[in-house]
């Protein structure tokens, strides 16, 4: 094979593209079994224990007198039911297996459900609750969960038909204090569940631009020449960058570079040059004075159609519709404080 051959060989791997190549998305889910779940739970591990989401669960469960948590995809627990009051009407079910049970194919099932946004299930108990996904890139890291909440009152014959299916099931209990612990369940109108899912939506955007973020810039056994290399990238994004150019950079072959770059960072260099920059896009578009154009240009892209096809792809929705979904007040409020990609400061920053 002759050198000039061996050239585009290795550009054809290293760009995704030839006859062999694979698309990234296919590549995320054929590898999401190994690595990349494991990337997906570290990222979750990081969240959880972000001073950002602490603060947001401090909120949120001072403002609607219910649990917030955050768990991966693929974990199923009720950790959260009875997290503040063990003697709430959660909690005392959550004693029985098979009540537990239930509350668990409820989230299940939730979660199961791939078009919609936010997933609402109600279990036999007459308890709702709802799963917020949260996204790195175009795939679900995992959810924010709430619940616990009735949206009708309780009555005297729900309770009962409760507490006729526990017998049944062969459960003995404080059946006082379980009415008790029924009746001083919330109750949410739909408006008002509604307004505190939408609350969670903006809290899941904010968590999956940090997820995004931490996918970016993780420096996971990587040698000084790829860290020259993720620096170079970022501070020279908005420029027209070639594979040739950073390798150069980074003082290595093409060819292993692609290697390299590819064990370091999970994803080849067109599609880490990419997120790079629609992360750098998506915080431009915060500003509402700022034309979506713009945002694209100025972070590197020679072609709206490009930026376009990019950005659903990453952020899975359109330019138009990421700034839609974010609140006006928000919108506002950011629109003089943030620089480049980096989530805003103070409360608003991973621990």
């Amino acid at each position: 094979m002759t050198a000039t051959k061996r050239s585009k060989r290795s550009s054809l791997i290293c760009n995704g593209r030839g006859r062999g190549a694979i698309s990234a998305t296919s590549q995320r889910r054929m590898t999401r079994p190994g690595a990349a779940r494991s990337s997906d739970q570290e990222v979750m591990r990081h969240l959880s224990r972000s001073q950002i989401f602490k603060d947001y669960e401090w909120a949120f469960s001072k403002a609607t007198g219910l649990p917030l948590n955050i768990r991966g995809r693929d974990s199923w627990s009720p950790a959260h039911h009875g997290k503040t009051d063990h003697v709430s009407f959660a909690a005392i079910l959550a004693r029985f297996n098979k009540a537990r049970a239930a509350c668990l194919s409820a989230q299940t099932n939730a979660s199961l459900e791939q078009d919609s946004t936010t997933r609402t299930a109600t279990w036999f108990a007459g308890l709702s609750e709802s799963a917020v996904p949260v996204y790195a890139g175009d795939h679900i890291l995992g959810f924010l969960e709430t619940g616990e909440v009735m949206l009708k009152n309780p009555t005297k014959k729900h309770f009962a038909t409760i507490t006729r299916q526990l017998r049944a099931w062969g459960y003995k209990t404080d059946w006082k204090q379980l009415e008790r612990a029924y009746f001083r369940t919330c109750v949410l109108s739909p408006d008002r569940y509604r307004a505190m899912l939408r609350l969670l939506n903006i809290f899941a955007q904010h968590l999956s631009i940090l997820s995004n973020q931490l996918v970016v810039r993780r420096e996971k056994d990587e040698s000084a020449n790829m860290s020259r290399a993720r620096q170079f990238i970022e501070k020279h994004q908005a420029e027209p960058l070639s594979l040739e150019r950073v390798a150069h950079v980074a003082n290595i072959s093409r060819h292993y570079f692609c290697k390299m770059f590819k064990k370091a960072t999970g994803m080849n260099f067109i599609d880490y040059l990419s997120r790079v920059r629609i992360e750098k896009s998506k915080a431009l578009l915060l500003n509402p004075n700022s034309r979506i154009s713009e945002a694209a240009f100025a972070c590197g892209f020679q072609s709206m159609t490009n930026f376009n096809r990019t950005f659903r792809r990453i952020a899975g929705r359109s330019p138009t519709q990421f700034r839609e979904s974010l609140p006006k007040l928000r919108r506002s409020a950011s629109a003089g404080s943030l620089r480049g990609p980096s989530v805003p400061p103070g409360r608003f920053s991973a621990a």
